[in-house]
């Protein structure tokens, strides 16, 4: 089975996201940058299936030099090669993004697609389901539960909530959710493995980008709170401060 998983390099998030000067974009030079979290599912996933099913796992990454490091964690936990589509400049535009993807992996005989549901960096959650559309392909998202067979998928998706049920024939793009499985750790022995494994990068050019960041803020700072009392006393005073302060009422 042919089975490809798309992965992206993010900043930490346990890390202290800095705007830079062209209030545009995040400083980077002090910042750890990782595998997507919810891309751990991803490659979990595709693991699993080619465990069941035999095959090959690819590793797919859009980005700069640095995006190699998230193709290499994949591939110390396991899969067999990556693919790093290497970028120059920014790229913020899903469907910029999408495209490239597709243009990759479409024409390859590819039976399974696998994504994280979205990324940290930018929350975005477009590219997998836009792939699936430049593919032509079923796609399932946020993905919770899952089995995969040669010829299709049955298993269920995170709605607002509860679950729904799906059932899709393959070829199908999958966007996995939190706790669809626990990802495994990758071993020293995985990681000098990696290192052997092939990694292929392909320069690319993005295009016409339709989408730019504009300004980059940070949240508001919330007001500190007040005490205005304990019980029934408090009540009026309260009332009042929401009336003539904070105009809520």
């Amino acid at each position: 089975m042919n089975i490809v998983v798309c992965v992206k390099h993010v900043p930490d998030t346990e890390a202290r996201v800095q705007i830079a000067e062209d209030s545009k974009s995040i400083e980077t030079q002090d910042i750890n940058f990782i595998l997507n979290p919810f891309d751990e599912f991803a490659v979990e996933q595709a693991l699993l299936t080619r465990e069941k099913l035999g095959g090959e796992v690819t590793v797919v990454s859009l980005g700069g030099d640095s995006a190699a490091a998230a193709i290499r964690t994949a591939m110390a936990m396991g899969a067999d090669k990556g693919i790093l589509l290497k970028t120059s400049g920014p790229a913020d535009d899903p469907l910029q993004v999408a495209r490239a993807i597709a243009g990759e992996i479409g024409g390859t005989g590819v039976d399974v697609v696998f994504f994280g549901k979205q990324a940290v960096g930018n929350e975005h959650g477009q590219v997998g389901i836009l792939v699936t559309e430049l593919l032509g392909i079923p796609g399932i998202s946020e993905v919770s539960e899952i089995e995969i067979t040669e010829n299709g998928a049955t298993g269920k998706r995170e709605i607002e909530g509860g679950t729904e049920s799906f059932e899709c024939n393959l070829p199908a793009m999958f966007t996995a959710q939190k706790g669809l499985n626990e990802p495994r750790y990758p071993s020293l022995k995985g990681r000098m493995a990696a290192k052997k494994k092939t990694l292929e990068v392909k320069e690319i050019s993005l295009g016409e980008q339709l989408l730019a960041v504009e300004s980059l803020n940070y949240p508001l700072q919330r007001e500190r709170g007040m005490i205005v009392g304990e019980g029934a006393a408090a009540a009026a005073e309260l009332v009042r401060l929401l009336r003539e302060e904070a105009k809520v009422i």
